[in-house]
């Protein structure tokens, strides 16, 4: 299969945005030898060196910056031609990879796309979950779901796919034994499930009439999953910090209960990120409308 020329100049773009024969290897589900011998073939057929190598990195010669540019220009424009001819069909086709925070992406993003994909049996659909923001470039993804503000840069193209916002909440037994707080002064006085990576303890911020309140909770039970603080609330351990879509079956239950109402938390943007491209594939285009309709479905207001 990687016999081919144009397969050989596929793996060669690949393997610069992968920045490794390796990491290539896993974005093409194919072996790192098989993707080496692609290489070896491609430059003893243009007769050039194309990687400078070493046991630590790989980085281009200037013959190989040069012949990238011009694969990646002919990639773009093939690219550009598969994508008008989608636009005339309905049918989805190709593969697209997704990658989005993990418990985001599996209660809200995984059902959206599943569902849709389900509907397209000619798609490939890959979907990768982790809080760690990943280089489309380097990591190979089409697509991502991120939280919070965006830095401008201009490969990258973005939609606006929800605003979500955190609530307090604790378990009737937790209220019935400590009180129910009012306000936020009397948040002290309370036991708090507290939400910490490393040294990086998440405050509650509050929006009220005289600006933004935030508070650094206290409390012995510290957790770095988010789903973990829910089991703990719900047992009655405490004040939990969470996003409204995580814990509506709860509250719908009466398992826990919300509090503070009065107060808005700050809202947190998410974003359908992606690569730009000229024209945009159909596969992207869908899976990003079909996002922007179904989440905000799925992120309950407080």
């Amino acid at each position: 299969m990687l016999a081919d020329p144009l397969d050989g100049v596929a793996v060669f773009v690949e393997t610069v945005r992968a920045g490794s024969f390796a990491r290539a290897a896993e974005h093409l589900s194919v072996t790192r030898s098989a993707v080496g011998k692609t290489i070896a073939r491609l430059e003893e057929r243009l007769q050039v060196r194309l990687f400078h190598r070493s046991t630590r990195s790989l980085s281009l010669t200037e013959d190989g910056r040069l012949y990238h540019e011009s694969c990646q220009r002919a990639l773009d424009l093939l690219g550009a031609a598969e994508s008008l001819l989608e636009s005339g069909r309905k049918d989805v086709t190709g593969r697209l990879r997704v990658t989005a925070p993990v418990l985001f992406g599996r209660r809200c993003v995984a059902p959206v796309l599943l569902a849709w994909a389900a509907r397209h049996p000619a798609l490939e659909l890959e979907l990768s979950f982790s809080d760690r923001s990943m280089d489309l470039f380097a990591d190979g993804f089409d697509l991502a779901v991120r939280m919070g503000p965006l830095k401008p840069d201009g490969a990258l193209r973005a939609r606006r796919l929800v605003g979500m916002r955190k609530l307090l909440c604790a378990a009737p037994a937790y209220l019935q034994r400590r009180g129910t707080p009012q306000q936020i002064d009397e948040l002290h006085a309370h036991e708090h499930l507290v939400y910490r990576r490393g040294e990086y303890v998440q405050p509650l911020q509050f929006e009220t009439a005289q600006g933004l309140v935030e508070l650094v909770p206290r409390g012995r039970i510290r957790l770095d999953d988010l789903s973990a603080i829910v089991d703990a609330a719900v047992a009655g351990l405490g004040l939990a910090w969470v996003p409204t879509w995580l814990v509506h079956q709860e509250l719908a239950a009466g398992q826990l209960v919300p509090l503070l109402t009065q107060h808005l938390s700050t809202p947190m943007e998410m974003h359908a990120v992606w690569a730009a491209h000229a024209p945009m594939p159909l596969r992207l285009r869908q899976a990003v409308d079909e996002l922007v309709e179904a989440l905000p479905g799925r992120v309950p207001a407080p």
